[in-house]
C-alpha cells in the first residue's frame, strides 16, 4: 500500500530537476538580472508586482532604515563577530534581534498607530484638506496626552530639530503618487502637535517610513521585518568595515 505524502502548497517559489520557478516566473530567465531585490522583497510580500513608483518609495524606506552608525545593534553584531568570527550569521542575528521599541520599532509602531487611527474613521470620512487632517491631528494628540501615551514616531535622541529623512520620503512618495492617508495623517501631527505639546519636535524618519509602508498597502505585523531587512544591508556592512578596520576589540577593552 502507498503512502500518501501531505502536500504543503505554496504559491511563492517551485522547484524540478531543471528549473526553479518564482511567483510563476522563470527565475533564471524572467527575474534574474531583470527584477531588483526591493521590488522583489515587495513582491514576495503581496505577490503582487509593485508599480514603479511603490517600488522607489519601498526602496527609499530600506535605504532609509540601513544604517545609522554605531548604534546598539551595529555594536553588538561587531561585539559578537569577535566573539565567534566562525559565526557570521550569529553575529546578524544578534544585531537584528536587538530590534525593538527603541531601535528599528519604531516603523512598525508608528504604522500601528497611524492605521488605528484611519481605519476608525470610516471610508466616507477619510479627511480631504489639510485643515481636515490637521483637526484630526489635534484630537488624537490631545487623546494621547490625556491618557498619557507618547506619538509613535514623534521626536528623535540625535535630530532634535528635523530629521532629514522625512521630509525627502514624504516628496519621493507625493511624487510617485503614493502620499496616502497614513502619511497625510502623520504630517498634521508634525504641523499641529506644538498646539498641544508646547514644544516642536521633529518627525521620526523612522515613523515615517512606517506611515509609507502603510500606505503601499503592505501587512501590518511585518513592518518591524521591513526595518529588519534594510537593517541586514546595514550590519552586513558593518561587519565588512569591522574587517577592514577592527574596533570591537577596543570598545570591549573599554566597557
Amino acid at each position: 500500500m502507498s503512502e500518501t505524502r501531505p502536500v504543503y502548497p505554496t504559491a511563492l517559489g517551485a522547484s524540478t530537476s531543471t528549473t526553479i520557478r518564482l511567483l510563476g516566473h522563470d527565475l533564471a530567465e524572467e527575474i534574474m538580472g531583470t527584477v531588483g531585490f526591493g521590488e522583489l522583497a515587495f513582491w514576495l510580500t503581496t505577490q503582487k508586482r509593485p508599480t514603479p513608483g511603490q517600488t522607489r518609495v519601498f526602496e527609499s524606506v530600506l535605504a532609509a532604515l540601513a544604517d545609522h552608525g554605531f548604534t546598539p545593534t551595529a555594536i553588538i553584531t561587531r561585539l559578537t563577530y569577535l566573539s565567534a568570527p566562525d559565526s557570521v550569521q550569529g553575529a546578524l542575528a544578534a544585531g537584528l534581534l536587538g530590534g525593538g521599541s527603541r531601535f528599528l520599532g519604531v516603523t512598525q509602531d508608528t504604522g500601528l498607530f497611524l492605521n488605528d487611527v484611519v481605519a476608525n474613521l470610516g471610508a466616507d470620512h477619510v479627511p480631504t484638506r489639510d485643515e481636515e487632517w490637521d483637526s484630526l491631528a489635534l484630537s488624537v494628540i490631545s487623546k494621547e496626552r490625556h491618557d498619557g501615551r507618547f506619538i509613535p514616531g514623534l521626536g528623535h535622541h540625535v535630530h532634535k530639530i528635523e530629521d532629514p529623512r522625512t521630509a525627502r520620503l514624504m516628496q519621493i512618495a507625493s511624487e510617485e503618487g503614493q502620499f496616502g492617508p497614513h502619511l497625510q495623517l502623520f504630517a498634521a501631527i508634525g504641523r499641529v502637535h506644538p498646539q498641544i505639546l508646547g514644544k516642536k519636535l521633529p518627525l521620526n524618519g523612522a515613523g515615517v517610513c512606517g506611515a509609507a509602508l502603510v500606505d503601499l498597502g503592505l501587512p501590518l505585523e511585518l513592518l518591524r521585518g521591513f526595518a529588519l531587512l534594510a537593517r541586514t544591508a546595514g550590519l552586513i556592512g558593518q561587519l565588512a568595515e569591522e574587517l577592514r578596520n577592527p574596533v570591537a576589540r577596543d570598545i570591549f577593552l573599554d566597557v
